[in-house]
């Protein structure tokens, strides 16, 4: 494709999608951003193919407009700029926002919970009640809490189990196509392994054929990432656990955060050679790149100081600090 060449904006947009995805990206909401930023040119710009500085910041604008948060913002900008760059490589002229052109939202520095608060945490999943709107939740809250913290997941991995991804007799967890459309196999503690087995022969195992490892509430569908955050917080409450409001947490994706650094706690503690097994905790969790999971020793630092000389030893500078936070999103 040339600079003479005529590019309609679905078709570049379809073309960036289709080669995102085809190296392993998911792009489903990076799709729904550019298709959205489309229909806006092309209502207001109706004779632009391409994207011009004030389509982009008539884009910006709106979006200002609806006093949506810097990290939302972020979020409608970046596959527009990534569009810019996708025809700027084709010789097609296209405006690229500059990144200073938009505030920089607030780094989020995760919660480690400590040994107390995990242990309150869990006690709440396992006094969850009985509920006749969602049938299993008294069932599925404390595996899945557990399940989570224990295996280190994202909480799309727990929630998006399928019943034949639990191996009970292996002891492996399957998951599917996770973030950057990876797959990985986690291997599963003695003591979960038995809570699933129970789980599977109360819940999973139950007559009819199920899907879905932790069910949701509407038949043949999955747990909803609101329907886990909605019970998390009542857990929380009920734990005694602050929590300072959406976008400060504590998240349930802190529970991930603090298996990684509570792994890192027991090697030091052991003596163990950390930096040799630094690459088995990225294969556990799933992180694309060594660097990722060494943001977790400075966190490990910062909630252990006594243990701050030892972590610099194994790993000196290369550790981001902990404001920059792991490259992939964790």
């Amino acid at each position: 494709m040339t600079a003479t060449m005529s590019v309609t904006l679905p078709d570049a947009i379809t073309a960036l999608v289709a080669e995102k995805r085809a190296v392993g990206y998911k792009y489903d909401a990076e799709a729904r951003v550019l298709a959205r930023f489309e229909a806006f040119s092309r209502g207001r710009f109706s004779e632009v193919g391409t994207l011009t500085e004030a389509s982009v910041r008539a884009w910006i604008v709106a979006a200002r407009g609806r006093h949506v948060k810097p990290a939302t913002l972020q979020g409608l900008a970046a596959p527009i700029r990534e569009l810019a760059r996708w025809l700027g490589r084709r010789g097609v002229p296209a405006y690229l926002l500059p990144r200073a052109a938009l505030p920089r939202p607030a780094r989020y520095v995760p919660h480690i919970y400590t040994d107390s608060e995990l242990a309150a945490l869990f006690t709440q999943t396992d006094r969850c009640h009985y509920c006749a709107e969602v049938l299993l939740r008294h069932m599925v809250m404390p595996v899945l809490f557990r399940t989570i913290y224990a295996c280190g997941l994202r909480c799309s991995e727990a929630r998006l189990l399928r019943v034949e991804d639990v191996d009970g007799d292996a002891g492996v967890l399957q998951i599917r196509d996770a973030k950057g459309g990876k797959d990985r196999q986690v291997p599963i503690s003695d003591a979960l392994r038995g809570r699933l087995a129970d789980y599977h022969t109360h819940v999973v195992g139950r007559p009819g054929r199920r899907e879905w490892f932790f069910p949701g509430s509407r038949p043949g569908e999955p747990l909803t990432l609101g329907n886990v955050y909605h019970n998390f917080r009542r857990f929380l409450w009920q734990a005694g656990i602050s929590h300072g409001g959406p976008g400060h947490g504590p998240r349930v994706h802190d529970l991930r955060t603090t298996f990684a650094v509570n792994n890192l706690r027991r090697w030091f503690a052991q003596g163990r050679d950390v930096d040799s097994l630094l690459p088995v905790l990225q294969a556990y969790l799933g992180h694309s790149s060594i660097a990722d999971t060494a943001y977790y020793l400075h966190l490990t630092a910062e909630s252990y100081p006594d243990i701050t000389a030892r972590v610099q030893q194994a790993i000196g500078d290369v550790v981001p600090p902990v404001m920059a936070g792991p490259r992939d999103g964790d």
